[in-house]
């Protein structure tokens, strides 16, 4: 055998050597990522989907007075109590008072909350209501009438960069859910590949948007003025490159906290 093929077949090993160390890694990284970015272990067996049952006598409820009408939602301290707390204090403080609707999204949801009609937050703001640690639950999705606080950041390690995961925060500002079109095929795919079956059956009768699931922290959920929610997702908007901003001012009001009764909800 010549040098020149005993140095070609060494190349050979080297290089096939080098792939298949390399095939693992990535094997290895893609599978650490899978696990980083499954946000919280699901049991089907143990779901408690909260949301589909009327809010209880002396629930804490928010009362929304906004540009197009009134809602009300109730709040969840139980699941998510760093952001009900946040948002809680926010409210009572008149924070939100004649606070913009800032992002219109196509029917699908509204964003709100926020000082400036831009979406962005001023300069001068408390930090520190921008950094609640995202709180997820089993138990609580983005279905039609969801309100969720917006996630503001990620604190990553480098490794995280790596191979996925990190820390997220929320803040200030919400997210109102409508929903999304349910096709025939959309239906269907859901049914065959939801962890729950009854989770899925939820979100084809309620709407929703299933891809934010145990994306964003749940605060809490609209169980009064359904139709305020739905308007809101479905304003004239232009686009500033990051938000769908209504072209007419769309305000919150007010929010006032509150606890709900079967006399007056």
């Amino acid at each position: 055998m010549t040098n020149g093929i005993k140095g070609l077949l060494k190349f050979i090993i080297i290089m096939s050597l080098v792939m298949g160390g390399l095939t693992v890694i990535l094997i290895v990284l893609q599978n650490v990522r899978q696990k980083n970015n499954q946000k919280i272990d699901i049991n089907a067996d143990t779901m408690n989907l909260i949301q589909l049952e009327k809010p209880h006598e002396g629930d804490p409820i928010a009362i929304v007075d906004t540009t197009l009408g009134e809602f009300r939602f109730v709040l969840y301290p139980q699941y998510s109590p760093n952001a009900v707390k946040n948002f809680t204090e926010l409210a009572e403080s008149g924070y939100y008072d004649n606070t913009y609707v800032f992002n219109s999204e196509s029917g699908a949801y509204s964003a709100a909350g926020c000082p400036q009609k831009n979406g962005e937050m001023p300069e001068g703001y408390d930090k520190s209501r921008e950094l609640t640690e995202r709180e997820l639950h089993q138990d609580l999705w983005p279905f039609k009438g969801a309100v969720m606080s917006l996630n503001t950041t990620v604190d990553r390690s480098l490794w995280e960069w790596i191979a996925g995961g990190g820390t997220y925060f929320n803040g200030s500002r919400f997210a109102l859910i409508n929903t999304v079109e349910f096709t025939d095929e959309m239906k269907k795919e859901m049914l065959q590949d939801s962890v729950s079956h009854k989770l899925a059956e939820a979100f084809i009768e309620l709407g929703g948007i299933p891809n934010f699931s145990q994306q964003m922290t749940v605060i809490g959920q609209t169980y009064e003025g359904i139709e305020v929610i739905e308007k809101l997702s479905q304003l004239e908007t232009q686009e500033n490159g990051i938000y769908k901003i209504p072209k007419d001012d769309i305000m919150i009001n007010s929010i006032t906290i509150s606890k709900y009764t079967d006399d007056n909800n």
